[in-house]
């Protein structure tokens, strides 16, 4: 498995093991790991999940105007480090 696949996973997994059962799922460039937010964490447990979710390249709380929240984290696959990583546009 990647890199980045054994970062999310480990995300996932220590979301989980704090009650917040976690998905992850495989992108093109990045892999994410999704969790639901109940509505009431302690500030204890708040800290726990950040200390978790900061192991990410980025995360964020999407917050609806039903009262779901869900926090996801972004984990970056690796850019080859040969051939044209710039694409069409990048100067050599």
């Amino acid at each position: 498995m990647p890199a980045s696949g054994v970062r999310a996973a480990a995300i996932a997994a220590r979301l989980s093991d704090l009650g917040l059962p976690a998905r992850v799922e495989e992108h093109d460039r990045h892999m994410s790991v999704e969790a639901a937010v109940p509505g009431s964490l302690s500030a204890d447990l708040w800290r726990e999940v950040l200390e978790a979710v900061a192991e990410a390249d980025r995360f964020g709380l999407l917050a609806t105007s039903l009262n779901d929240r869900t926090l996801w984290a972004v984990v970056r696959k690796a850019v080859p480090t040969t051939g044209d990583v710039g694409g069409p546009s990048h100067q050599r």
